[in-house]
């Protein structure tokens, strides 16, 4: 392979001042960077770059290309870690960190500081893993009672469950054609119980067990919820902590003569933060720490 000359080197087209002046290029920098090459084009040559050149080189990178280049040699990694070249990289995508800067003795590089942001910023937007269960594992069984009607139970498997368009853990239930439901008077003191169990009944959670929050009036729906557990596995739940969720259910009722009966059921879970349903996967996250309970 033929080697490039010194001559080579040269631009065939040299730039002269009037050129410099039309163009823009009289950035004191850039001029440096081309004399420092010339004088190492046409020295002995060295095992190393000048550092100075490594430097100015340096200044021109963003902080991809600069962690890039500090993996060439020992020597880069010196010249491309410098303080100077990643403090304005740091102060302007992570500000929050720079304080953090003088608080450990020595005091942290920019550079540090720089790899922590972006460790903590990819974790802190990675997408949650998919949960390990879907809606085609469970096992939705509800049944409401009270002091004068009999028990009615509401059994429906995943492979039924009427998906919410927007992917939303809520579910409705029309019982209407449903005789039992149908004899069921609702009371003041109607309780409902809300269990999911697992395939085969491999496991079961209880998303609700309570009686009715207000009273069943003329015209109105009758309103259960249940604030959730912090997952086993979580340290929350040792301190006392929660889930952030809320199992939720309501008894849509009509007039049937004298007595009011139960027309629809739905059951979802809320976020407490925002007071909106959660979605299916965050749904199935939740219960999979009690069905599928991970080693502690």
């Amino acid at each position: 392979m033929c080697q490039p000359t010194e001559n080579s080197l040269i631009p065939s087209n040299p730039i002269n001042h009037s050129t410099a002046d039309d163009t823009g290029i009289q950035d004191s920098h850039f001029n440096t960077l081309l004399m420092a090459t010339s004088t190492a084009s046409t020295s002995p040559p060295s095992s190393t770059i000048p550092w100075q050149a490594l430097d100015l080189v340096a200044n021109y990178l963003d902080p991809e290309n600069l962690a890039i280049a500090s993996c060439v040699s020992k020597s880069w990694c010196s010249a491309m870690s410098s303080d100077h070249l990643w403090e304005d990289p740091c102060t302007t995508q992570f500000p929050s960190l720079s304080h953090l800067r003088f608080t450990v003795a020595p005091s942290l590089s920019f550079h540090r500081l720089f790899s922590l942001g972006l460790t903590s910023a990819k974790r802190r937007h990675k997408p949650p893993s998919k949960p390990r269960i879907s809606l085609q594992n469970l096992l939705f069984i509800i049944t409401v009672n009270n002091s004068k009607s009999p028990p009615v139970t509401l059994i429906k498997p995943g492979t039924a469950l009427p998906l919410d368009p927007k992917a939303l853990f809520r579910f409705d239930f029309d019982v209407r054609d449903h005789e039992k439901w149908l004899q069921f008077e609702v009371l003041e003191d109607t309780k409902v119980t809300w269990n999911v169990v697992l395939r085969g009944f491999e496991g079961v959670f209880t998303m609700m067990d309570c009686k009715c929050k207000g009273s069943f009036v003329s015209g109105t729906d009758g309103w259960f919820s249940t604030e959730l557990p912090a997952p086993g596995c979580c340290c929350a739940s040792s301190c006392g902590g929660t889930s952030g969720m809320v199992a939720d259910m309501r008894l849509v009722t009509r007039e049937e003569g004298r007595k009011k009966v139960v027309e629809k059921v739905c059951v979802g879970v809320l976020s407490i933060v925002s007071w909106r349903y959660v979605g299916v996967d965050d749904g199935l996250r939740y219960l999979q720490h009690f069905l599928e309970p991970c080693d502690v």
